[in-house]
């Protein structure tokens, strides 16, 4: 009698950085739920949620609508959490605290473009069988394989 089994995802967890010949961003982050789910993690230990809040913009930009500033390709994300941008965003290429292991040191490349991955996600750019399929807390935004571009939220003025 032969037994059946389910084949689960294959996962690499050290992939080469995107853009050699061994790897490619939309198959070993984009549509990768292990890269998501650890951009997802880093967002939050890096504090990214201090600016962007989760996803809809506060002090920093919103990174789930069809405006971006620097560009929405998988490229300019990552210069722009490597190298920093004017005006506020500082650069996470070099060193940066992590407090969930509190501990300083340096940002690999792999976890920049899990972290690239995870923000595309919030504007639903990822594969919707990888990206999270709940949010971790009770109260959050939708899970990000419910979102669809949007808009930042108008405000409605009140009536004089």
């Amino acid at each position: 009698m032969a037994a059946s089994s389910c084949r689960r995802e294959e996962r690499d967890y050290r992939p080469d950085p995107p853009f050699s010949e061994a790897a490619r961003f939309e198959k070993d982050y984009a549509q990768n739920a292990y890269a998501l789910s650890e951009g997802k993690r880093l967002f939050a230990a890096f504090n990214c949620k201090g600016c962007h809040s989760e996803g809809g913009g506060g002090i920093g930009p919103p990174l789930m609508d069809e405006k971006w500033i620097y560009g929405f390709e998988p490229g300019a994300i990552f210069d722009t959490i490597s190298r920093g941008r004017p005006n506020g965003m500082p650069a996470f290429g070099g060193k940066a605290r992590d407090p969930s292991i509190n501990v300083v040191g340096t940002v690999t490349e792999q976890q920049l473009w899990q972290l690239v991955a995870y923000v595309r996600s919030l504007s639903g750019l990822a594969s919707k069988n990888a990206a999270p399929g709940r949010s971790d807390h009770m109260q959050g935004p939708p899970p990000e394989n419910e979102r669809s571009p949007q808009g930042p939220p108008v405000i409605a003025e009140p009536a004089q």
